[in-house]
């Protein structure tokens, strides 16, 4: 018997991966040194700049979070419910991680250079580790994983011309290079990404400390009840205030201060990797919050329950608008320009979830996830006494 959904983590998953779409779309659209700078392409316009600080501070590194804690929250739920039955938790969590790192290698050599899967697949595998730890030991290493995030920030601040490179305007010639790459064909694009890009092994030495304290914080909040709704909506209300009036002041000021200095690359890089390990996930937990306090068993729930694909779909759609086995439109449109795309691709991912899930059990790649995993075939289309239920 299937173990009832938590509406609660489904709606927080729902709003997360409609958030990370907003910070995605530059990385989607524009050179990777747009992706921090308005200055390294994608336009100086006070609307573009508007743009740029708007998501900084709201969304730049946290919706990722509250992704990442979530998946940390989740991976607990099927541990503890594989034990519970009799199963082997650990085991069928290994295979869940390697069925997920080979699903976001090809995301990411194939689709897109942006995926988070197989990064969370190699932090996932390190945080089994901490699987049966209390609560107090959970945000204990939460916090010695975020220092040593500060560390990996004050390491990159210290790589001298490799960061005007990434995270300034970098050169003509790079810059035409990447265009050339991605408005070409589809082997081009393979090809810029096997050469150019960091693979995930990379990633993880950058990435891994920050992601594996957000799924410590998001197994301590399945644990502590945070993250299922149990908590008196009072406390909810209280924590959101206190996190994002503490925190987003911080990020707009650090927004100021870029901007004022013209998106000095060393800047970028104290804003974004020094000083915002340390906030975003004091912000990420007043989204939570926020966000708990409007739990319902709709749209957004329904999104959740199909992340995994959303994410996949998005990656497809916007490569084939962007880049040049599609429309080739890399490196063509301005930054604010870019966020127009955000309506229809909400509506989108919020309709067919609903749709979709009155007639099949899963999402499509939370189906082929599954089966992979499991190594057996799971039936994906209800009954017809499933559907009249629903």
């Amino acid at each position: 018997m299937t173990a009832p959904r938590i509406v609660a983590l489904d709606h927080l998953r729902g709003a997360a991966v409609l958030g990370i779409l907003i910070a995605n779309l530059p990385g989607f659209a524009l050179p990777i040194a747009a992706y921090f700078s308005p200055a390294a392409w994608g336009g100086t316009a006070p609307a573009d700049v508007t743009a740029w600080a708007l998501t900084y501070v709201l969304v730049e590194g946290k919706m990722r979070g509250l992704f990442a804690m979530l998946f940390g929250a989740s991976m607990l739920l099927v541990i503890d419910r594989a034990d519970a039955r009799g199963g082997n938790g650990a085991a069928l969590h290994l295979r869940r991680m390697a069925t997920l790192f080979a699903i976001g290698c090809a995301h990411l050599y194939f689709v897109w250079s942006g995926d988070i899967l197989s990064l969370y697949a190699l932090v996932g595998c390190v945080a089994l580790l901490f699987s049966a730890a209390p609560l107090r030991l959970l945000l204990f290493a939460a916090a010695a994983c975020l220092l040593l995030a500060l560390a990996n920030g004050l390491a990159i601040a210290s790589l001298g011309s490799a960061v005007e490179r990434v995270f300034g305007r970098s050169t003509a010639a790079d810059l035409a290079r990447e265009i050339v790459a991605m408005r070409g064909g589809w082997r081009s694009n393979i090809a810029w990404r096997w050469y150019e890009e960091a693979g995930p092994f990379t990633a993880f030495l950058a990435n891994g400390p920050e992601t594996l304290a957000y799924m410590l914080l998001g197994m301590a909040g399945l644990r502590s009840g945070f993250l299922t709704g149990a908590w008196s909506r009072r406390r909810y209300a209280q924590v959101a205030a206190v996190a994002l009036l503490t925190t987003l002041p911080i990020f707009a000021l650090f927004a100021v201060h870029t901007i004022a200095r013209d998106f000095d690359a060393h800047t970028i890089v104290l804003a974004s990797f020094v000083v915002a390990p340390l906030l975003r996930p004091v912000t990420v937990a007043g989204y939570a919050a926020l966000l708990l306090l409007t739990v319902r068993e709709g749209r957004l729930a329904a999104a959740g329950r199909v992340a995994l694909s959303n994410y996949l779909a998005c990656s497809v759609a916007f490569t084939a608008l962007f880049y040049g086995w599609g429309a080739g439109q890399f490196a063509r449109w301005d930054r604010a320009a870019l966020y127009l795309l955000l309506l229809p691709a909400w509506t989108a991912m919020l309709v067919w979830p609903r749709w979709w899930l009155t007639r099949f059990r899963h999402g499509p790649a939370e189906w082929l996830w599954r089966c992979a995993a499991r190594g057996t075939w799971i039936t994906l289309r209800r009954s017809s006494c499933e559907r009249d239920a629903n």
